[in-house]
């Protein structure tokens, strides 16, 4: 349902000039092709699982229209009937200066498929605003669309503008709040132009992958591991034509922007723009479910909450402590309802209950004495009495029985049944429908590798026939007496994937493991450098061979020696001012005995020379760069006749985590400056 206008709150950005000759339009994908919520999917499109009881695409379709976008083209593919059959009965499509037009493939497999028949429609007339249905943001696009315009005058291969914005990385788990992985960015500080990209990196290896080309053709670059993707871009018509063009182009990042940001013929651009006091956000996982709708709650996420947006008929009041009750609510005396809780139209909270940190949907039965914490109560649910629900999410239409308890992170899929005194364990995922044979990872995938893939997109048959193929009698054992649903096993390595991305905390012993590993990682990198040389030469991948295992072992090892050897001849050079003709000398017998490459020496050289640089007395960031440069002017001749073959040879230069973490403050000060 649209949200209904309050005054000036209804419009985040209230000059919205007519930046362009076209109407502002903006492409919808209602289709995630993607398994995250499964079993869930199996049955209701992403875009429409309610976030704090309103459908997804209602706050990515009332922020598009507050911030003045004219025209909005939703794909739908992954049950597109159901999504195009809400939109149709919603307010959306009588909106005035407001279209909302959908688009249906019952084929696609991925956003790239997406995009090319997007195309082929000849509907996108000028830039556009590209965008998933399962985003929240109350950002003003004014600002971003002008920078793109000023941009696409002076340079036409400025085909799209990325929106990012600061985010805070656990240093255990190296995720962000929202539960995906680090992702680090190299971004040019006085153009704002996008240089590298990479969602995921190996922490065991340490490294972050740069071409050479890259660090000489630009004379500073940012390193960002601190910024977070928010998956709204502006873009030009060229994007639309290079996806066609490209049929490798599926995934919008791992293929597209990538792609663009390697190819040096043609000459495209991306660039950022980094957002500071708006909120953005894409529902990617169980766990950023679960913080969006924290951070709605918590109206960081203004207007669209509760008692302003999207209250509909139903009038959702804010009381104290950040708790919204809606109308035709029964709550006994008995009962108490903590802070952060949402209780939606004609609930029923029977003696004793206690509520907290929750949101609760429309028409559900609560008995008494049951508990629930953190967790997300779907619409028309049976909860029966001395029920213990901590930090699950459960579908409408599911009765709990009486004295039953979900541990953390259960998703509890629709209408399923829980029997009497049943303990459902942590993250299990229940569904009427049986597990099926064959799934895509549950890695973030926008494609199918091929077309006997499994993903939401292919499910196009009737509930009907679902019911008929899949669903079959539950043995009473899985659930409990009365318990009516299939429990999914969880896939061979996938254990780690439930508990980073569910709606519940992390737990303690969990914690400790990546505690552990992470003083692991660092004691291998102080006594390796990293498991590549220190030059970061790209090394081929192991075959997984116990010889081949072996081998790399022993080169590991070798390089080990190799570079504490390197360090300490370099540091005797300085300490007895050798020349530099005799270090050569002595770094060649030692690259010739360990049977390193030049690569490898120069990465060795540099290595040491930065930690020199580092044990001198510094008070500042700037006196450490001064030591650096002091120490690279006095070693130029020794780094340059190593280096210059990497060049020749066009290889790739690698910068270790190591030397990132030394010098961190002086690339903060340079980007500051």
């Amino acid at each position: 349902m649209p949200p209904q206008r309050k005054g000036a709150a209804a419009r985040v950005s209230e000059d919205t000039e007519d930046l362009t000759r076209h109407p502002l339009q903006a492409i919808l994908l209602a289709d995630s092709f993607a398994t995250k919520f499964r079993p869930i999917t199996l049955e209701r499109p992403k875009v429409l699982l309610p976030l704090v009881n309103v459908p997804m695409i209602d706050y990515t379709l009332a922020w598009l229209e507050s911030a003045g976008v004219e025209e909005v083209f939703v794909f739908c593919c992954a049950h597109s009937k159901q999504v195009i059959e809400y939109l149709e009965k919603s307010e959306w499509i009588s909106q005035p200066n407001f279209s909302v037009v959908t688009i249906e493939s019952h084929n696609s497999v991925s956003a790239g498929d997406a995009l090319r028949l997007i195309y082929e429609r000849n509907v996108i007339t000028g830039d556009f605003v590209l965008i998933s249905g399962d985003t929240v943001s109350n950002m003003s696009l004014t600002q971003v669309i002008q920078e793109h315009k000023e941009r696409r005058k002076k340079d036409s291969n400025a085909v799209m503008t990325m929106v990012i914005k600061q985010s805070k990385l656990s240093p255990i788990t190296h995720q962000s709040r929202l539960g995906t992985d680090e992702l680090f960015l190299a971004i040019d500080p006085q153009t704002k132009q996008l240089l590298f990209y990479e969602e995921k990196t190996d922490n065991l290896r340490g490294i972050i992958p740069l071409d050479n080309a890259l660090l000489g053709d630009n004379p500073s670059i940012c390193l960002h591991n601190d910024k977070q993707d928010c998956y709204i871009d502006i873009c030009s018509q060229e994007v639309l034509s290079l996806f066609t063009d490209n049929f490798d182009y599926q995934h919008l990042r791992r293929h597209f922007v990538k792609g663009l940001l390697v190819d040096d013929i043609m000459g495209y651009k991306i660039f950022t723009h980094e957002i500071h006091s708006s909120y953005a956000a894409r529902i990617d996982n169980y766990r950023s479910y679960d913080t969006i709708s924290k951070d709605i709650i918590q109206r960081w996420t203004y207007p669209f909450v509760p008692d302003v947006m999207f209250s509909g008929n139903s009038a959702t009041h804010l009381e104290r402590e950040g708790m919204y009750r809606a109308s035709e609510i029964e709550q006994s005396r008995s009962a108490r309802i903590g802070p952060f809780t949402v209780i939606g139209k004609g609930t029923r909270i029977g003696n004793n209950s206690n509520i907290s940190n929750s949101v609760i949907g429309k028409g559900c039965s609560i008995g008494s004495n049951v508990s629930i914490t953190g967790s997300y109560i779907w619409d028309s649910v049976t909860i029966e009495d001395g029920c213990d629900i901590r930090h699950a999410i459960i579908c409408d239409g599911v009765v709990i029985k009486s004295g039953a308890v979900l541990e953390p992170g259960v998703v509890l899929s629709f209408k399923v049944v829980i029997g009497q005194q049943f303990i459902v364990p942590s993250y299990s995922k229940v569904s009427l429908y049986q597990q099926p044979t064959v799934e895509d990872s549950d890695e973030e995938l926008e494609y199918a590798d091929n077309s006997s893939g499994t993903v939401d997109s292919s499910i196009t048959c009737t509930m009907d026939t679902l019911n008929r193929e899949m669903m079959s009698e539950t043995p009473a054992s899985q659930l409990g007496p009365g318990g009516v649903g299939h429990v999914w096993s969880i896939c061979e390595g996938g254990h780690e994937e439930e508990w980073r991305h569910s709606v519940a905390p992390i737990p303690a012993d969990k914690l400790a493991e990546a505690t552990q590993s992470l003083e692991d990682d660092l004691e291998f990198l102080n006594l390796d450098g990293n498991a590549l040389s220190t030059s970061g030469e790209l090394k081929p991948g192991r075959n997984g061979t116990d010889s081949e295992d072996d081998d790399a072992e022993d080169s590991r090892d070798d390089s080990i020696y190799y570079e504490k050897e390197v360090e300490a001849t370099f540091l005797r050079a300085v300490n007895e001012n050798i020349k530099v003709p005799d270090v050569i000398l002595e770094m060649n017998s030692l690259r010739l005995s360990y049977n390193m490459t030049s690569a490898d020496c120069a990465g060795a050289i540099f290595y040491a020379m930065m930690k020199q640089a580092l044990e001198i007395p510094h008070a500042t960031a700037g006196e450490l760069r001064k030591n650096a440069a002091s120490i690279i002017d006095a070693w130029n001749n020794l780094l340059k006749f190593y280096s210059k073959e990497i060049d020749d040879q066009g290889k790739y230069i690698c910068f270790s985590i190591k030397s990132l973490i030394l010098f961190l403050p002086v690339m903060h000060s340079d980007c500051q400056d």
